[in-house]
Formats: C-alpha cells, structure tokens, sequence
C-alpha cells in the first residue's frame, strides 16, 4: 500500500486492519482515483473492491473536510449498511461521518442527517432520489461533491432505476469523478465505457460468470417430502464439520419465513432476510449473523450480492435458482479472499434441468454427496411436526395476509 501514494495515517488503518498487501484491484485502481480518473472496475467477488474507491476518496477527505465528499449508490439496503460500516472503519482515524441512505428509516431524519452535510452518504436509489425531489434545498448538500460511486454497478444501472439515477444525477455538479464497481460486466457497462467522454480507467479481471477452484461445490438429489428433514441435518452437523456459518437461500419470502418458523420450533437458531420484514429488523438480523451470535442466516436473493461476511463456510441452496448467473453469486457468498467454502444444491427430481444449467455455466460438474438414510431420517417425526406447528403460526401472525395484500398491488 505504501507504493500506492496513500497519506500515513491510511497505511496505519490497513495495517491496523490487517490489510497487508493490496488486492490486483486496488493495486491498479487506487493511483488512478488519486490521479483524478473515472474508473470502471471489474473484478471478481471477494476482490477488495471496496477498498479500492474507499481509500482514495478518504484520502481526499483527509485533505477537504467540509462538505459532502462522495456519495456511494448501491442496490440493496443490506449492501449499503455493509458499506457505510467499511467507510466507518477504514475512515476511523479520520472520524468519518458517513450517513446511511436507505428505505425503511425515517425520512425526516434522514433528511436532516444530509442537511449536516455528512462526509460521505451511502445510499440505495430509490431513497436518495425520493429526498431529493421531496426537499429543493436538499441538492444544495452535494455542491461540492466530488466523488459518484456506484457499487454493483451492473445492478444500479438496470432499467429498474433508470429514473432515479436520471433524478439524482439533475442534482449532482458535473466536475466530479465517476466510479463504477462490479463483479460482473454487462452490455449497459461496456456501452457506457466507450461513450464517456472523459475516457474512464478500465481495469477487469472478468473471466465470465465462473465460481472460484476454493469452493468445494455438491448438490443431493432428494424427494421432495424430505428436502426439510435434510436441510435440518445438514445443519446439525455444522459444528462437527467446523462450519462457523451458513446462508441458506431460499426462492420467496414465504419459504424464507416458514423455514425459520420451522427451524425455531427445532431449537435451532436462525435468522432471516427477506423483504416483507421492516429494515430495523433486517438490520437487527444482519447484525446478529455477522457477529456470530447466531450461525445461520436465511435469506432470499436480497443477500446474494456484495455482502461481506467472512464467517460464512457454507452456503445452501434450498430453493435451486432459475437462473444459473444467480446461483454463481449466491454462492459467492464464501470461498472469499482465497479462503475455501463449501455449497450444497438441496435437488429434487424437479431440479435435474436447473443443476445442469449451472454446471454448463460454471464449466464444472457439481459433486454429488450422499448422505445415510437412516441417519438422516431419524428425525423425520420431528421436522414434520416442527413444519405443521410452522405452518399455523404463519397464519396467526397475518405472513399469510400481508403476502395477499402485496399481490393484490401487483
């Protein structure tokens, strides 16, 4: 890091941080944020791409301290609140204030927190756009903006926000430097590379959707019926294999919530993330798996992207992804940083297309395990019973309802 002309007390943090040497990414994009160059970084998950815009625009707060410095735009809530949290602790020596932008918190204090002219905001685009035409003075706070970042830019650029970033964009100063961050590549990222005028940097390790040689990747074939009495197994011999923790994903949000019903009637400790739960709650589960007081978190595709959490040694797919690009980020969840990771593709007979989908992505076949039957099926009684009382329970606290309402918006 000292080669990359970082200020001292920033190679103090990574070293206090244990970041000891700078990842491919950071090594080639850091000289060129600090030069004043727009990026376009590609690199696989897992990569340190948060650290290469991060530090740079840090640095540059250490210099200008007034006003808001960067805004950060990101798609999900739960990858915002990860990011404000690296911003925290890479600008801790700077007494970085950074706000969180999201849905799911109060506006009005929201509003106010960006009135107070934060270092840097992180925030989703809905939010940040919905304040920005609700306030006309809240444009005023990014006058002297100098950074745009948006991570997991494949996803921020989609179509699904085009009018918020047409929004937030009205209200940014034009002299700024763009960054654009992602583990993947699309026809949207490459169109806006050859279209910019001010010649963005491009670095890319993209080698294609593949999953890493770390990942230990397997799939069982089992009947329908028992997909949960093998999943309950599966976990319960986390501790024996010396697995900190798992994520679970599941297709919706009613299986999300019905198996964490079913895994708490069980005795097991669960948490879920899903978007029918208030963001306090989401937060408040988030929080809970990352500092290890509970080791399974599950989860719809809302956590398949970015998310950070180093404890993960396991990732299951109880519900096998329609699309073979979602397993591969999904999964991507372990086997970070080099380290190893294990996934397992819970299949049913209804699964066979889908697992050969994903193994003609990946250029791999999925190992296949098996798992003794009888020892498996000793708790057959209690997970079936655990899934009735499950069921009833999500029609006494209104899911059921509140799935119905939903819909009925649609």
């Amino acid at each position: 890091f000292s080669e990359l002309g970082l200020s001292q007390w920033a190679l103090d943090t990574c070293r206090a941080l244990r970041m000891h040497r700078p990842t491919r990414v950071q090594a080639r994009c850091i000289p060129r944020i600090l030069a004043g160059r727009d990026v376009l970084g590609i690199a696989e998950t897992g990569s340190g791409k948060t650290a290469a815009f991060a530090l740079p625009i840090l640095h540059r707060l250490a210099e200008d301290r007034y006003g808001v410095l960067a805004l950060v735009l990101t798609p999900t809530r739960e990858l915002a609140c990860q990011l404000a949290d690296q911003f925290r602790a890479l600008g801790s020596s700077l007494d970085v204030r950074c706000s969180l932008v999201v849905g799911g918190l109060d506006m009005i204090a929201q509003a106010r927190d960006l009135a107070n002219r934060p270092h840097v905001v992180v925030a989703t685009p809905g939010r940040i756009s919905a304040l920005l035409q609700q306030d006309p003075d809240l444009p005023r706070a990014f006058s002297k903006l100098k950074f745009l970042v948006l991570d997991e830019a494949d996803r921020v650029l989609d179509v699904g926000f085009e009018d918020e970033l047409r929004v937030i964009l009205q209200c940014l100063p034009a002299k700024r430097q763009t960054l654009l961050f992602s583990a993947t590549t699309t026809s949207e990222l490459q169109a806006l590379h050859e279209s910019s005028m001010n010649k963005p940097y491009l670095y890319s390790e993209y080698k294609g959707f593949k999953t890493v040689d770390s990942l230990k990747q397997q799939y069982i074939f089992v009947s329908g019926y028992a997909k949960d009495v093998y999943l309950v197994h599966i976990l319960s011999q986390m501790e024996e294999g010396g697995i900190r923790s798992a994520i679970i994903f599941v297709s919706t949000c009613r299986t999300c919530h019905l198996i964490n019903l079913l895994l708490e009637e069980l005795k097991l400790d669960a948490v879920s993330l899903h978007s029918y739960k208030s963001q306090p709650l989401r937060l408040s589960a988030l929080n809970r798996f990352k500092s290890g007081r509970v080791s399974v978190l599950l989860a719809t595709d809302v956590a398949s992207r970015g998310l950070d959490i180093p404890t993960v040694d396991l990732v299951i797919n109880y519900d096998i992804p329609r699309y073979s690009r979602d397993y591969i980020h999904r999964v991507g969840r372990t086997a970070r940083a080099g380290k190893g990771g294990i996934s397992i593709c819970v299949a049913t007979e209804k699964d066979e297309d889908l697992i050969h989908n994903i193994e003609e992505e990946i250029g791999k076949e999925l190992e296949k395990v098996e798992y003794k039957e009888d020892e498996v099926l000793q708790n057959i009684t209690a997970v079936y019973t655990a899934r009735r009382v499950a069921r009833m329970k999500m029609i006494d606290d209104g899911f059921e309802e509140k799935v119905e309402a939903r819909n009925a918006q649609k």
